[in-house]
């Protein structure tokens, strides 16, 4: 693709790495095959091509974002199946992250639009916070069909993602160092995490249990929090990159072996901490080196001495994109589950994302809506027991649309090795 950028745009840093990126695209569409909203949508700019287009003009202009180019770069769920297929290497991550960024400081969005995501950066990444928003929008539950009537289908979208019981918060995966049992192998940290430690503690919980029966002590620093993903796929860079240094430096401190991530959402982006911080002199370093030590938790038990197991559940494996795109973990959460001794199967159309994506399940709940229930009848077609996967967005999202129980990929685990049953199954 050939760029016009002038030599003054291309002394700033976003706009050479943009430019970069840009000049890998041949044009081949090989990505339109992959993207879900052009599968669904069937509109050129809402395939990664049509979109790369429209940042390349957004950003060779120098002008604010319009209202065209931000409503089709909202519709875009980051699934990143495109940088799965695409033959010439495009980075569409790295593109897509700094269009955004454009987009929040120079595009005034419409005021609701503007409140509800304000709601949204501010309330989801504070678990304290988040977990009293859940109990307030438990009591306002019941005024979904109201809203949706109205014509408020985000208010609704956002309504009836609320659980139907609040999950007791667990005591194991509380901020502290869990002791190694029998002889301590290594130190790892725990991302705490904001939105999974209240929807589903059950998750860390269990994670902590296998991995200290494994030998590893685990530290749970909880001054994390939030590890910025959420703000960074809105756009929001500078809270993004605020929270990304601030887990840099628990991480740093408690001087661990690996950083260990249960949401492969989180693990995507932490894995890029590297680049996000590669400009700033001083976290650059320790950023590259903690992006290094982040494993998600099946990649790294997946290097673990785990015995060989008899009997257990049928599965539906359904690999989140962020687990499967992202970071190009493909088969050892299948390995890890058939050696647990789980009959597993792969998911038809698994390459297409569920609609979760952060918080797009509220922000384009129409979308996100046909993906579910694609994503649903491809899973039930199957007719599994359970069905497993590692990013707590989809466990939700999923959830919406099927009886089916599904469980953390590392919980099944846990119970397979002697922890206790998931209260998935209860």
């Amino acid at each position: 693709m050939q760029t016009n950028f002038t030599a003054e745009q291309l002394s700033t840093p976003r706009i050479d790495a943009a430019n970069n990126i840009l000049r890998k695209c041949v044009h081949c569409g090989f990505c339109t095959a992959t993207c879900p909203t052009y599968v669904l949508l069937g509109d050129e700019l809402d395939s990664p091509r049509g979109r790369i287009y429209l940042i390349k003009n957004m950003l060779e202009s120098g002008q604010p974002a319009d209202a065209k180019t931000v409503k089709h770069l909202d519709r875009c769920l980051s699934c990143l199946s495109c940088m799965t297929t695409c033959p010439s290497g495009v980075n569409y991550m790295h593109l897509v992250d700094a269009a955004r960024a454009h987009v929040e400081e120079t595009y005034r969005r419409p005021l609701f639009e503007r409140l509800l995501r304000g709601v949204l950066a501010y309330t989801m990444p504070r678990p304290g916070l988040f977990r009293l928003s859940l109990i307030g929008a438990r009591l306002a539950s019941p005024l979904a069909p109201v809203a949706k009537s109205f014509g408020a289908t985000r208010i609704a979208a956002l309504l009836g993602l609320v659980p139907k019981r609040m999950p007791v918060p667990e005591r194991v995966g509380q901020p502290g160092t869990y002791p190694a049992t029998g002889q301590k192998k290594g130190r790892v940290a725990l991302l705490m995490g904001c939105v999974q430690s209240v929807l589903d503690p059950g998750i860390n919980a269990a994670t902590i249990r296998l991995l200290t029966r494994l030998g590893y002590e685990v530290v749970v620093s909880g001054e994390e929090a939030c590890c910025g993903s959420l703000t960074h796929h809105m756009g929001l860079e500078h809270d993004a990159l605020a929270r990304a240094r601030r887990s840099i430096d628990q991480w740093t401190k408690a001087n661990v072996d690996a950083v260990i991530v249960t949401a492969s959402g989180c693990g995507t982006t932490i894995k890029d901490y590297g680049h996000m911080l590669r400009h700033d002199p001083a976290y650059a370093e320790k950023a590259a080196a903690i992006s290094a030590k982040a494993k998600d938790v099946s990649e790294f038990l997946v290097m673990q001495d785990l015995p060989e197991a008899q009997g257990g559940l049928r599965l539906a494996y359904h690999s989140a994109c962020s687990m499967q795109h992202g970071q190009q973990i493909r088969t050892e959460p299948q390995r890890l589950l058939r050696r647990a001794g789980f009959t597993v199967m792969e998911v038809p159309e698994g390459h297409l994302c569920c609609g979760s994506a952060g918080t797009y399940n509220i922000l384009q709940p129409e979308i996100a809506a046909r993906l579910r229930a694609r994503k649903v009848a491809n899973i039930e077609a199957l007719a599994p027991e359970a069905v497993a996967t590692g990013n707590i967005g989809c466990i939700t999202q999923i959830g919406l649309g099927t009886s089916i129980p599904i469980v953390h990929t590392v919980e099944l685990l846990d119970w397979a090795y002697g922890g206790p049953k998931p209260e998935a199954f209860a």
